[in-house]
C-alpha cells in the first residue's frame, strides 16, 4: 500500500512536521486522502513566537511591499486553481463549481481587495481645545493576531484572516480546521512563493481532541494581541471565554439561522430559484445558507407549486446524492429530519435515503409545517435541509425571522422596494438581501452578524479597522 502524503505546518517560513499526525478522511470515499501533521501546544507556541519575532520588521514595511506580496499570492492561487479545487473536493466533498467559482474565486478577490486597501490606512489630525496644543490620531497594527478558521470555505477563511492581518502590518498564526488542513497549507505555500518573509504568516492544524489545549496555549500567550474566529456558536463561546479571561479583543463570525420571507407580490420563480440555491449551495454548509422559508399565506399555495417544480427539475439533474463533510454530519442531519417528521413536518422534496449505512450522503430536502418544537426550527442545519412555515401577516413573518437567537443574514422577496426597505429595518441581522438569496459575501460589503452570530466585521474598510489599534498623540506646539 502506498504511503499517504503528510500535510506539514508552516512555521517561520518553513514546512514542519511534528510528533503526531492524523488521517484526513474524504467524505466522498470514506477513506483517508492524506494525513496531516498535528501541532501540540508547544508547536503552537513556536508558531506564535515566530510571528512575534517577525513583527518589528513587518510592521515597518511600506504598504507597497505588502501589496505586491498579496497580489502575487492571489495570482498564484489563480494559477493553481485546478490543484486547489481538487484538494478542497477531496477534503470536504465540494463540487468543482463551488470550489472554483465560489470559494477560490472569492478568496482571490478578498486577497486583492486587502492589497489595494494597504495604502488607504491613515489617521487624522483633530483640533484640540487648548491653545498651543496639537494632536494626531494614529492607526497601528495590534501585533500578533491569531486566526481560527472553519472548513466549509477554507480558502476564503484563510485568505481573509491572513490578508486583513498582514495588510495592516500585523503578523499572524492561522489554526486551520482539522477537516481541511491541506487547503490551509496551500494558502501558506502561495504566500511563501510570493516572497512573504518567514514568520509573518504561520499555519498549523491539529487533531480535534488536541484543539482546546492548542488554542488555549496561543490565546494565553502574551504576544497574541487579538483573535478572530470563524465557526460555530458553540465553539465561539469557548474561545470568547478564553479571550475574556485574558482581556483580549476578538472578532467572531459565527453561525446563522437565516430566513427568506416571500411576500404576496414576489416574483415567485425568482424567489424559488434563489431559495433553492441559497439553501443547497455547498450542500447547505454555509453560515449564510437559507435555512427557513417564511411564506405569506396569500401566496403560499402558488409558491409551493413553483418551488416543487424547481426542486423536481434540480433533482432530475443529480446522478447521486451529494456528500456533506463527514458521515457524522450526515447522521446529525438525518436525526434533525426524523425529529421534524415525528413532530408533524411534511417532506416536500428529498427525504431519508433508503440505505441506513453510515455514509456522508444526504439528499437535499425541503420540509413544510416546521414549528418551534422541532430542532429544524431552533438551530442552523448546516446541511441541505430547508424548513418552511406559512405566516398570516408581514409582522408575523418578521417575528418568525427574528425568533432565532442568530442574526447573520436574511432575504425578502417583494416587487415593492419601499416595503422591502421597511421590513429590512425590522429584521435583526447583519445583512438583509432584497430579491436575492441569503448568501452574499464580497469584498466591498462588511460581513458579520448580530446576536449569537457574533460581532465585528470582515471585509471593506470596517474589516481593516478590526485589525488596527487607534492611538492618540498630543504635543505642545
Amino acid at each position: 500500500m502506498a504511503t499517504l502524503l503528510t500535510v506539514p505546518s508552516w512555521i517561520n517560513g518553513a514546512e514542519q512536521t511534528h510528533d503526531k499526525s492524523f488521517p484526513v478522511v474524504s467524505p466522498s470515499t470514506g477513506q483517508p486522502c492524506w494525513n496531516a501533521t498535528s501541532a501540540s501546544p508547544a508547536d503552537a507556541i513556536c508558531a506564535v513566537e515566530a510571528a512575534e519575532a517577525a513583527l518589528p520588521a513587518w510592521k515597518a514595511t511600506k504598504p507597497a511591499q505588502r501589496q505586491a506580496i498579496l497580489l502575487k499570492a492571489a495570482a498564484l492561487l489563480e494559477e493553481r486553481a485546478q490543484d486547489l479545487c481538487d484538494i478542497m473536493s477531496a477534503e470536504m466533498g465540494a463540487d468543482t463549481f463551488t470550489a472554483e467559482n465560489i470559494v477560490l474565486k472569492l478568496a482571490v478577490q478578498m486577497m486583492r481587495d486587502c492589497a489595494y486597501r494597504c495604502s488607504s490606512i491613515c489617521g487624522s489630525a483633530p483640533t484640540v481645545l487648548a491653545n498651543g496644543q496639537s494632536a494626531m490620531v494614529w492607526k497601528e497594527p495590534y501585533g500578533v493576531v491569531l486566526g481560527i478558521t472553519a472548513w466549509n470555505a477554507p480558502y476564503v477563511f484563510a485568505s481573509r484572516a491572513i490578508a486583513n492581518a498582514i495588510s495592516t502590518g500585523n503578523t499572524t498564526v492561522i489554526k486551520s480546521s482539522e477537516l481541511a488542513p491541506r487547503c490551509g497549507w496551500a494558502v501558506g505555500r502561495a504566500l511563501s512563493d510570493a516572497g512573504l518573509p518567514p514568520g509573518v504568516v504561520n499555519i498549523i492544524s491539529c487533531q480535534a481532541s488536541d484543539a482546546p489545549d492548542v488554542v488555549k496555549a496561543m490565546i494565553d500567550h502574551p504576544a497574541v494581541k487579538k483573535v478572530n474566529f470563524t465557526g460555530s456558536a458553540a465553539v465561539g463561546r469557548k474561545i470568547a471565554i478564553m479571550c475574556s479571561q485574558n482581556l483580549k479583543p476578538s472578532l467572531m463570525e459565527l453561525g446563522g439561522k437565516n430566513s427568506a420571507i416571500i411576500l404576496p407580490d414576489a416574483d415567485l420563480e425568482k424567489a424559488a430559484q434563489a431559495c433553492i440555491l441559497g439553501g443547497f449551495a455547498n450542500q447547505g454548509q454555509i453560515c449564510m445558507a437559507t435555512s427557513r422559508l417564511v411564506i405569506l399565506k396569500q401566496v403560499a399555495s402558488r409558491f409551493f407549486d413553483v418551488l416543487k417544480q424547481r426542486l423536481d427539475a434540480a433533482q432530475a439533474q443529480k446522478s447521486s446524492p451529494p456528500v456533506v463533510v463527514t458521515a457524522n454530519s450526515a447522521s446529525r442531519l438525518r436525526g434533525v429530519l426524523a425529529d421534524a417528521e415525528a413532530k408533524g413536518a411534511k417532506v416536500l422534496s428529498g427525504g431519508q435515503l433508503s440505505s441506513s449505512e453510515n455514509t456522508a450522503r444526504f439528499l437535499p430536502t425541503v420540509i413544510d409545517e416546521v414549528n418551534p418544537d422541532m430542532e429544524a426550527w431552533k438551530e442552523e442545519n448546516f446541511g441541505p435541509l430547508i424548513g418552511c412555515v406559512v405566516a398570516e401577516t408581514e409582522d408575523e413573518a418578521v417575528e418568525i425571522a427574528n425568533s432565532s437567537p442568530y442574526g447573520l443574514s436574511a432575504s425578502i422577496f417583494t416587487q415593492d422596494l419601499r416595503k422591502g426597505f421597511a421590513l429590512a429595518r425590522k429584521i435583526e441581522a447583519g445583512a438583509v438581501h432584497i430579491n436575492t438569496m441569503t448568501i452574499q459575501d464580497e469584498p466591498p460589503l462588511p460581513f458579520g452578524g448580530v446576536k449569537q452570530s457574533g460581532w465585528g466585521r470582515f471585509n471593506a474598510e470596517e474589516g481593516m479597522k478590526e485589525f488596527l489599534v487607534t492611538k492618540c498623540v498630543t504635543w505642545d506646539d
